[in-house]
């Protein structure tokens, strides 16, 4: 299974990008993993229209057949062993391609949540979108040492 992760903007924090780094790299021993990156949309907008602009960029990345899973505040909430679960399940499913969204500062547009098949959260807290990132490539992590009974993940 491919995973990749869509986000909005550059991470310009050297600490997060460090750690996001460090996860990519402890990923690619369970899983082809990549980060696409779309760009900021520039000047001073509404949230509708930046949300629009966004949505547009971000549907541009998606072919319609992989499943996409937004990182959303009013997603479904899960303990790090029931998201293992969740991504052994797409994976027993034969998913090819599992694809995260992390929407900019505004959230997604109407059109993002039509194109996705579920919505997760991470956290009743709200996060900064370049730290939502770093935990969530941690949490993926998390997940496959978890469903390979590695040391990672003290229960």
């Amino acid at each position: 299974m491919n995973i990749r992760l869509i986000v909005v903007s550059k991470t310009d924090v050297p600490y997060l990008q460090q750690g996001i780094e460090e996860y990519v790299a402890r990923l690619k021993h369970y899983t082809a993993f990549t980060i696409d990156v779309v760009p900021a949309v520039k000047g001073q907008l509404p949230p509708d229209e930046v949300r629009r602009r966004e949505g547009e960029q971000i549907l541009k990345r998606l072919n319609g057949t992989e499943r996409v899973v937004l990182l959303d505040e009013h997603g479904q909430q899960t303990t790090s062993v029931g998201f293992a679960e969740q991504l052994q399940r797409y994976m027993n499913a034969g998913t090819r391609e599992l694809v995260f969204v992390i929407g900019g500062a505004f959230g997604f547009a109407p059109e993002v949540y039509a194109a996705a098949q579920a919505k997760m959260a991470l956290s009743v807290m709200t996060f900064n979108h370049q730290m939502v990132r770093l935990i969530f490539v941690e949490q993926l992590y998390r997940a496959f040492t978890i469903l390979r009974n590695e040391k990672y993940h003290n229960t």
